[in-house]
C-alpha cells in the first residue's frame, strides 16, 4: 500500500500551538520562532490543504471555522501519534517532572485528573512537592511550577490557568448567626482567616462590600488551602478564599457571606523557565495543562 503524502509536521505543530495557546506571539516564542517565521509554517499548511485556517489582521491570526473543523478533526490524532512514538522511544526510560503545586491545587484539581495523564503517557512519572517558596526554586529543584499569584516574575514562561472571585467563607452556624448581609459593627467582632498566598484578598474584599476601614478582632493567617477551609467549616473564622476553592471542595459544613462578585487579584499560573519547555516531560504537562483546561 502506497504511503499518503503527509503535511509538514513543523507546520502542523505551529496550527496545533497557536490554537492551544490562543496566540501567535505566544506560539512563536514557544517555538523559537519570529511571528513571521510561525506565519510563513501556518501558510504552508492552509496551502497543503486548500483550507484557510486562520483569518489574518495587522498581526492578529483569529481561527477561522475551517480552522475550527481542521483542528477538531487532526489533534486527537496528533495526540496519539505523539505518545505513540513516546512509547517507543529512548528505550522506554521513564520521564520525570519535578513539579512544584500548592496543596488546594494538588488535590482539588490535578490529583482527579493525573489518571487521565498517566493513561496518555504512562512513561511520564511526576515528584510532587507543595512546600512553600515554589517560584525560588522553579529552575533549580523544580522542573517547573503551579503558582497561585498576581502575575509571576519576568523571564518565566507563564501560562494563565484561570480567573478567580474572592468570597467569604465560614461555617454555616456562623452564616446564620451572621445573616447574608452583616454590617461592619457585626464583622468587626470576627476573626478574618487570611491565607499568606491571599493577602491582598481581604483588601479586595471590603472595598467592595463598602467596608473599606473594617478592622476584624483579629486576623489568623495559615499557609495552607486545605487547612483554612478546614477552619472555616470549624468555626474558627471567616476566611477569604476563592469561588473556585468552595465550589470545589464540595463541603455541606461550609457557606458563602455575601452575594457578591469580587475579583481576585490573584489566578492560578503555570510556569517554567522558557528553555525547560524543550524537555520532553515538561513540554508533555504544559501541553496537557492546556489542552484540558485544568
Amino acid at each position: 500500500m502506497p504511503i499518503r503524502r503527509l503535511p509538514p509536521l513543523r507546520a502542523l505543530e505551529a496550527f496545533m500551538r497557536t490554537v492551544r495557546l490562543g496566540s501567535a506571539r505566544a506560539a512563536a516564542a514557544e517555538l523559537g520562532l519570529s511571528p513571521s517565521a510561525l506565519s510563513r509554517r501556518i501558510g504552508n499548511l492552509e496551502h497543503f490543504t486548500g483550507k484557510k485556517l486562520f483569518s489574518r489582521s495587522g498581526q492578529t491570526m483569529k481561527l477561522t471555522d475551517e480552522g475550527r473543523t481542521f483542528y477538531d478533526a487532526v489533534h486527537p490524532h496528533m495526540d496519539a501519534l505523539a505518545s505513540a512514538v513516546e512509547n517507543q522511544s529512548e528505550n522506554l526510560q521513564l520521564l520525570r517532572l519535578r513539579l512544584g503545586v500548592p496543596p488546594l491545587f494538588s488535590t482539588q484539581r490535578l490529583f482527579p485528573r493525573l489518571p487521565e495523564l498517566r493513561r496518555l503517557h504512562p512513561r511520564l512519572h511526576i515528584d510532587i512537592d507543595t512546600a512553600p517558596h515554589l517560584i525560588d526554586r522553579v529552575g533549580d529543584t523544580l522542573d517547573a511550577a503551579v503558582l497561585l499569584t498576581t502575575r509571576p516574575e519576568p523571564g518565566l514562561h507563564a501560562v494563565q490557568l484561570d480567573h478567580n472571585m474572592v468570597h467569604a467563607i465560614c461555617s454555616r452556624e456562623l452564616a446564620d448567626q451572621l445573616g447574608p448581609n452583616p454590617g461592619i459593627e457585626t464583622l468587626e467582632k470576627q476573626t478574618f482567616l487570611i491565607h499568606s498566598d491571599l493577602p491582598q484578598s481581604f483588601d479586595a474584599w471590603k472595598a467592595a462590600i463598602g467596608m473599606p476601614r473594617l478592622q476584624p478582632a483579629a486576623v489568623d493567617h495559615f499557609d495552607s488551602g486545605p487547612l483554612i477551609l478546614e477552619a472555616a467549616a470549624q468555626g474558627l473564622g471567616i476566611a477569604m478564599m476563592h469561588d473556585d476553592h468552595l465550589k470545589r471542595a464540595r463541603d455541606p459544613r461550609l457557606a458563602q457571606l455575601f452575594d457578591i462578585e469580587v475579583q481576585s487579584p490573584y489566578s492560578y499560573w503555570f510556569v517554567c523557565r522558557p528553555m525547560d519547555l524543550q524537555n520532553r516531560q515538561v513540554r508533555i504537562f504544559h501541553d496537557w495543562l492546556i489542552e484540558t483546561g485544568l
